[in-house]
């Protein structure tokens, strides 16, 4: 039911799929509750090292004094820090620059979001008019 006009929430998930978010109650950790999300890969698959410390690394970060809740600012400090903070901290160790606000956007969330905007525009428009989807039978895929 997303229609582009309101902010989206954003969190960082462990390897078993626990979603990390910062609000104004601090930082939570999710099981569920995330199923309608887009998901952005941010750690290339053959990045093993990495994928083997991101656990713990993201475990550590949640719980630093930065993320209590009477720190959160819902304009300066929220969910969006949180995240490009984390991703920050994992590139600084791995010696690349941080990147900023914009970068960010650009090169990880405009892509996704532009693409699932355009998935949301055909569902909706298939969705008001007499069309229907059939799944293919096994054979024909």
């Amino acid at each position: 039911d997303y229609d582009g006009h309101c902010d989206l929430h954003v969190g960082i998930t462990n390897s078993k799929g626990v979603v990390y978010n910062y609000d104004q109650e601090g930082v939570h950790r999710a099981g569920s509750g995330w199923e309608q999300c887009i998901s952005i890969p941010l750690v290339q698959p053959d990045m093993w090292e990495l994928l083997q410390q991101w656990d713990n690394l993201l475990e550590e970060f949640s719980l630093e004094e930065a993320w209590l809740p009477h720190r959160y600012q819902e304009q300066q400090h929220n969910c969006f820090t949180f995240a490009l903070a984390f991703v920050n901290r994992v590139r600084q160790s791995r010696g690349r620059e941080p990147l900023s606000k914009a970068q960010f956007t650009e090169s990880f969330l405009l892509p996704h979001s532009r693409e699932a905007s355009r998935y949301l525009t055909l569902q909706q428009q298939l969705a008001h008019r007499d069309f229907y989807i059939v799944p293919l039978a096994e054979q024909e895929q």
